[in-house]
């Protein structure tokens, strides 16, 4: 097994870790008073640091596929939005803000625009199907924007690791699809 394989596999490992994580210690460490305003979506996170930093397709299938793992385990009341959201959300930005070397501005810029687009896609799957009625000007003030603030700290504190590892990964893919052009 190559260096760089393991590396993905340590990627997944995380991202369920995180999966696991955030439906059990994190609503410990979130204060009583925001506990129903704030939706630590952590994998998500990661995602959108995959799709700025390594590739939108890998980001597409890890969204749909821990997305799917979400609209399962934590959320029964319609099957696939977090699917929905997750995957067509980094896709999205991928194709917007791909780059090996984006600097921390810009990346935490995504990850703000990238939660307030998941939890729009979210509010908006809801609101078809009418599972919500609330209006739009609520949920953002709410629970986006809480949301996003979450998505900020945390993704400030796995910006330096997290990078370094990924664009290790790309630098190591791109260098063994050299070897295998020539």
């Amino acid at each position: 097994m190559s260096r760089v394989q393991r590396r993905k596999y340590i990627l997944l490992l995380l991202l369920f870790l995180l999966f696991i994580i955030e439906g059990t210690i994190i609503p410990w460490l979130i204060p009583g008073f925001l506990q129903n305003r704030i939706a630590p979506h952590l994998v998500y996170i990661v995602i959108l640091f995959v799709t700025v930093y390594y590739d939108r397709h890998t980001a597409l299938i890890l969204g749909f596929s821990f997305g799917m793992l979400h609209d399962i385990v934590y959320y029964g009341a319609l099957i696939g939005t977090y699917s929905l959201a997750m995957g067509c959300s980094c896709y999205i930005l991928g194709l917007i803000f791909r780059s090996h070397r984006a600097p921390m501005p810009l990346m935490l810029i995504v990850t703000l625009l990238g939660s307030l687009l998941f939890d729009s896609i979210v509010y908006g799957v809801y609101l078809v199907f009418e599972i919500t009625h609330l209006p739009f000007s609520w949920a953002l003030s709410n629970h986006i924007i809480p949301t996003m603030f979450f998505h900020f700290a945390f993704a400030l504190m796995i910006y330096v690791p997290l990078r370094r590892q990924l664009e290790i990964i790309a630098k190591r893919r791109s260098l063994d699809e050299n070897k295998t052009r020539t």
